[in-house]
């Protein structure tokens, strides 16, 4: 049963947006493409950028050739809005980086509502722990495409030449 204050939409995938509640957001580059490193830093530095304007930031990890995010949209924010403009203005970006066109993300996203019992640091931790998972370091500290708000969110953000949204 979904409350008044959830919701639901679809696409290929069946969607829910209730206020106030952390979403865990899951996106795939188009063909499952590996991303080179320098799109991997526009795709970070597009979902940082976000950070305390549409939502707050807890993590965000950019892999080979997906993206996982865990935020908390503002009050005036949807989650279609918020993915709709992380994946619209990375992929320019991207593009733009390689004199390109065309898709970099597939069209449909997994999204997850954090459910009461489930803790934002453990849902955290799996998804920054997702590197060492993969083989691609030993430990998470040593991934370059990795920002943790607990972490890198207590220094200013970088920036990158040529990068602005």
């Amino acid at each position: 049963m979904i409350g008044t204050d959830t919701h639901a939409y679809r696409r290929d995938l069946p969607h829910l947006e209730n206020a106030g509640k952390t979403y865990f957001v899951t996106f795939r580059t188009f063909r499952r493409t590996v991303l080179p490193p320098v799109a991997r830093d526009v795709a970070l530095h597009c979902c940082v950028h976000d950070h305390r304007i549409t939502y707050f930031l807890h993590c965000a990890v950019v892999m080979p050739d997906h993206v996982h995010v865990l935020f908390t949209p503002h009050d005036e924010w949807l989650l279609a809005q918020i993915t709709h403009r992380l994946k619209g203005v990375s992929a320019k970006w991207i593009n733009r980086a390689f004199n390109s066109q065309g898709h970099v993300w597939q069209h449909e996203s997994f999204d997850h509502i954090l459910r009461s019992e489930e803790s934002i640091r453990q849902i955290a931790e799996y998804i920054c722990e997702n590197p060492v998972r993969a083989g691609l370091v030993e430990h998470a500290d040593a991934y370059h495409w990795l920002w943790r708000e607990w972490v890198e969110g207590r220094v200013a953000p970088p920036t990158r030449q040529g990068v602005s949204t």
